[in-house]
């Protein structure tokens, strides 16, 4: 690790595409302006960008495919007994998001190495 950062080869990079905003069922984003972004553009308006580009689209639009399991099916403790292991609101929360991230850890573990 150089700086902090692990080293990931670039034939194993992910690439993101994340939703800038809502988007209605059926709707289509404009396509992108011509010329080239400005410098000082935000992470936001860059990923609209990569969007509205046709690969970004076409990228995109694959989420509509990929058929999501039953959430639930792959958590342990709280999930699977109906209750969490600790009390408070505030406690609770961190503990269904740990459960969370577990869950998105292990399904891009399963997309990159199978």
């Amino acid at each position: 690790m150089l700086g902090g950062k692990p080293q990931v080869p670039a034939e194993e990079a992910i690439e993101g595409f994340v939703a800038t905003e809502k988007q209605k069922h059926g709707e289509r984003r404009a396509p992108c302006k011509r010329g080239p972004l400005s410098k000082n553009a935000s992470r936001v308006e860059r990923m609209q960008r990569k969007l509205e580009t046709k690969v970004g689209a076409a990228v995109y639009a694959l989420r509509k495919t990929i058929v999501e399991p039953v959430f639930g099916t792959d958590q342990t403790s709280a999930a699977d007994s109906g209750s969490f292991l600790l009390r408070g609101l505030a406690k609770v929360r961190g503990e269904w998001a740990l459960i969370c991230m577990t869950h998105n850890i292990l399904k891009l573990h399963k997309i990159c190495y199978g």
